[in-house]
């Protein structure tokens, strides 16, 4: 009886909390939808004669369906996670790290291994 709705009968109240999830189902579509459109997707960096080296060396050890590229600088916070240019190529060794969790991703960076975050890697 205290809540502002108390009032309502119990169909009307329904109406009304669907409605309202609706409402926010639909802004929170928009809002994704504004966000892919806005946040431009990584562009393929070019690579100098260095990286080229270590991503067809990278190629060879794994092959092509196991290469990512960096989306965004990776400053590695705790023992075992590289830190990473946005741009860099890395092998895919395993999507997960040694306690299943799959938003860690242990990678080969041409020498150095490592975890990453997955979400800040994209198909090469």
């Amino acid at each position: 009886s205290q809540m502002p709705h108390g009032h309502m009968p119990l169909p009307g109240f329904w109406k009304m909390v669907d409605d309202t999830l609706k409402q926010s189902d639909a802004q929170l579509r928009t809002f994704c939808q504004t966000f892919e459109t806005v946040t431009p997707s990584p562009v393929t960096q070019p690579l100098n004669p260095a990286e080229e080296r270590k991503v067809l060396s990278l190629v060879s050890k794994h092959g092509p369906d196991k290469l990512y590229q960096v989306t965004s600088n990776i400053s590695g916070s705790k023992d075992l996670d590289l830190t990473l240019q946005r741009g860099q190529i890395v092998a895919l060794l395993q999507s997960m790290d040694t306690k299943g969790n799959t938003s860690r991703w242990l990678v080969d960076a041409g020498g150095p291994r490592g975890f990453v975050p997955a979400g800040k890697l994209q198909p090469y």
